[in-house]
């Protein structure tokens, strides 16, 4: 399947499937990875109708494209010459994590996207260059763009990933409706390291639906000028953080594409997040296990 083929989906997940190497307390692992692999193998989970994956890999990653076509996921792989390495590297804090970039692929450009239409188009960016502001505008004028921010407060110098501030910032948030970021990614963004605040900014800024992850500590949504918190759901083992954040995200705008309010959205992917760190690799439960771990913990809901 190339970029030249007309696509339309409810959701479309834009973002690099990398090479990743985990190394946990606990076990060191070589995988696939990247937001565009965890957030497609969740929504399959969940079994969303109409999701679409473009993803840009080099020829080494067209196995992992192949597999996920037969796990009945509909991909458009556009070609790169590398694909993305990463090393993450965990300790007894699973919220801890540093990183290394071994190999970079090409960038997204509004040309590689013209084909691909959605309702809601989320941006899995890793790098900073992986998404311009152009094609972020471009995306926008076809339907909801939903970013990660992290890739955006990336920098790799040598091999190392340093945190840095996303320089153009104020010009994207207009057209980014709904952002992501976690606790470190808020402040480096705004400045703020109280949740409520950093959302009051990035809302001031033109985002329209702030989600904030704070680890053990639960989330915050800000949206129509409401602050909804969300609650984090105990694990029963912390086995693997990496891709949690691109699980939550898969949660949440699955339960939001089906008209779910803010909170059922957000408490629905927080408990897929607990699901997912009790295991290595990406979310593999159902929709059904995460209702019944949120009835679990939640009766009211």
């Amino acid at each position: 399947m190339t970029n030249t083929d007309n696509r339309c989906a409810d959701i479309c997940c834009i973002g690099h499937i990398t090479l990743d190497r985990v190394i946990t307390p606990r076990f060191t692992a070589h995988m696939p990875g990247g937001t565009a692999f965890y957030f497609a193998k969740a929504l399959k989970n969940l079994e969303h109708d109409g999701f679409l994956l473009v993803t840009a890999v080099g020829e080494s990653e067209l196995g992992v494209v192949d597999e996920l076509r037969l796990d009945g996921i509909d991909v458009v792989a556009l070609p790169s010459k590398y694909s993305v390495f990463f090393e993450n590297k965990y300790g007894e804090n699973m919220n801890d994590r540093t990183q290394r970039v071994l190999a970079k692929a090409d960038p997204f450009t509004p040309a590689s996207l013209d084909s691909i239409n959605a309702r809601i188009f989320h941006l899995g960016t890793l790098l900073a260059d992986d998404f311009s502001l152009e094609a972020i505008k471009a995306l926008a004028a076809k339907g909801m763009v939903s970013a990660d921010v992290q890739g955006y407060l990336r920098k790799v110098v040598g091999e190392e990933v340093v945190a840095v501030d996303y320089d153009l910032k104020r010009e994207a948030m207009p057209y980014i409706g709904i952002l992501k970021a976690n606790e470190k990614e808020m402040e480096v963004l705004t400045g703020e390291s109280d949740p409520r605040k950093a959302a009051l900014v990035l809302a001031e800024w033109g985002c329209r639906e702030v989600l904030l992850t704070l680890g053990d500590k639960g989330s915050l949504i800000y949206a129509e000028g409401n602050f909804i918190d969300i609650p984090a759901l105990p694990p029963t083992d912390l086995v693997d953080a990496t891709g949690c954040g691109d699980t939550y995200m898969a949660g949440y705008l699955y339960q939001r594409s089906r008209g779910a309010s803010y909170y059922e959205a957000g408490l629905f992917a927080a408990a897929m997040c607990t699901i997912k760190l009790a295991s290595k690799g990406p979310f593999s439960a159902s929709a059904e296990d995460v209702e019944s771990l949120i009835k679990g913990y939640s009766p009211a809901v």
